[in-house]
């Protein structure tokens, strides 16, 4: 490595800010890479073939690591495939779905939702305490949510008016905060090997997924654009975006680097308007307020040495 590019990571490396600064800036850009793949690649085979490349890529860098952490992981492999599926697999999948649906602005504001969904996981399953402030922030954000899903038209909930897409958006969330709270009571492994770990699993889960699309829609090769799409989804918010949290995590602890997740439906908002040309209309801007909001009050509400921080797979 050059001596001037090995002084700019080593720098890197000691930016915590930064680094966690583009980790949300590169999971907010999954928004627009799913809309971008829209009639380019199928949903399901750019979930499968996302962690395809990003499975290979890892266990060539880490999957020493995995082998010799095999005593521990090999008992708990039937709840780490669900980990997998649900975290990796079926997020993504409902992810890339719902947005041949809705805009980019919508599914980033809308993932603002999973700290919440992940409060309210861990009060159900583990009975962790929700204080008052914590309280407040869960309504505050379920307000922004609501108000995205129903197009500032809350009465469209009684009239059974939200849009499929923002409807499977939120279920992919809450799925996703199923993983997170199961996080919990992972393999004491490296967070990196854990994560090589799992990559293989979900592509193999991922697999009948694609097999399905291609048999009921015909099969048909990804276009350069999908092609560029998947490349980008597997570099970015997969491979750097995990390695930066981690890195971040381990800098300044897992509740402060969990506050940075509250930039990403910032930057999918502010990217889909400058890429996609999406509109961004005054509820968005108050769904913003309220679910930022919301989940700041709630770290508030919290000790933040133990709150768990979200990782992230989008």
């Amino acid at each position: 490595m050059p001596e001037r590019l090995s002084r700019a990571v080593e720098r890197l490396n000691a930016a915590p800010a930064l680094l966690l600064t583009l980790t949300a800036l590169f999971w907010a850009g999954n928004a627009i890479a799913g809309q971008l793949a829209v009639g380019e690649i199928g949903p399901f085979t750019l979930t499968f073939l996302r962690w395809i490349l990003v499975s290979v890529v890892l266990w060539i860098l880490y999957g020493g690591e995995v082998v010799a952490a095999w005593p521990q992981v090999r008992p708990r492999m039937p709840r780490i495939v669900v980990m997998a599926s649900l975290g990796f697999t079926i997020f993504n999948a409902l992810f890339y779905v719902a947005s041949h649906r809705t805009t980019a602005v919508n599914i980033g504001i809308l993932q603002g939702s999973i700290p919440v969904f992940v409060l309210i996981g861990a009060f159900v399953f583990h009975g962790t305490r929700v204080g008052a402030l914590q309280g407040v922030g869960v309504l505050a954000t379920i307000a922004g949510v609501v108000l995205v899903a129903t197009r500032g038209a809350p009465g469209d909930l009684l009239a059974l008016g939200v849009n499929p897409g923002d409807a499977l958006m939120l279920l992919a969330c809450a799925l996703y905060s199923g993983y997170t709270v199961m996080l919990r009571s992972r393999p004491a492994i490296p967070g990196r090997a854990f994560f090589t770990l799992m990559t293989p699993i979900a592509a193999a889960t991922a697999l009948p997924l694609a097999a399905v699309e291609a048999l009921s829609a015909g099969f048909e090769l990804p276009t350069l654009q999908g092609w560029l799409v998947t490349l980008y989804v597997a570099v970015f918010p997969s491979c750097l975006s995990q390695l930066f949290f981690m890195r971040g995590v381990d800098l300044i602890g897992p509740g402060r680097a969990g506050v940075f997740v509250n930039l990403v439906p910032v930057f999918a908002a502010l990217l889909a308007v400058a890429l996609l040309g999406q509109e961004f209309a005054w509820f968005h801007g108050l769904a913003l307020v309220l679910v930022i909001g919301g989940i700041w009050l709630a770290q508030r509400g919290a000790d933040p040495s133990a709150m768990p921080a979200v990782r992230r797979s989008s």
